[in-house]
């Protein structure tokens, strides 16, 4: 196998034409403000000492809010308490974040600064049936754009398919990894009630 350089890109790609450069904000202008008001979904990519990571971040309403047309705000709910995301933040303020709308065939990406805080007024905002958000994530954008809709029409994300039958579940995994210590199908069975427990 041949590993690519730098200049071997130039044969490969084309130049980026005005549309790809021109959709470029350093603000959230009104029009990326609705997209990302309206996503209810993010991926949420750090980087820190060990390496990369990338974390699903979800809501039943909007996942982040704007404070301002340079900084959003998201809640950090409940998970599973590993906290990369979190520690890297802490370490390496740098994040991208990509929003999806369901239905919609376009992605709008944020990269930024981020940085973590447990004000009280600013978690009580995001306060919902009795719980808060341990803490919240503030980022300091520094661009967002659009992502054109090639990758999600290639991948009929949206067209209402099932892909699911015959993955191995979480308990599966979990038991196959530890050799029947955790997991299996006890797992699997109090999961959805224990989450729904915890959602928030």
């Amino acid at each position: 196998m041949r590993w690519l350089n730098e200049a071997d890109l130039k044969g490969l790609y084309n130049e980026a034409g005005a549309t790809s450069l021109r959709k470029v904000a350093d603000h959230l202008t009104p029009e990326y403000r609705r997209f990302i008001e309206a996503a209810r979904f993010c991926a949420l990519a750090t980087v820190g000492p060990e390496g990369t990571d990338c974390s699903p971040r979800g809501d039943d309403g909007p996942v982040a809010r704007a404070l301002d047309a340079r900084q959003l705000a998201i809640p950090d709910w409940q998970g599973n308490d590993r906290i990369d995301s979190i520690r890297n933040i802490l370490r390496d303020g740098r994040v991208s974040l990509m929003f999806l709308v369901r239905g919609s065939g376009n992605a709008i990406r944020v990269n930024g600064r981020a940085r973590l805080t447990d004000d009280h007024g600013l978690r009580d905002s995001f306060a919902r049936k009795g719980h808060l958000p341990r803490t919240v994530i503030v980022v300091q954008l520094d661009e967002v754009y659009f992502q054109c809709a090639r990758a999600i029409i290639r991948s009929g994300l949206w067209a209402g398919l099932d892909d699911s039958d015959g993955l191995p579940t979480p308990g599966q995994i979990l038991a196959a990894m530890t050799e029947g210590e955790v997991g299996g199908a006890e797992y699997d069975r109090i999961w959805p009630e224990r989450a729904a427990r915890s959602m928030w």
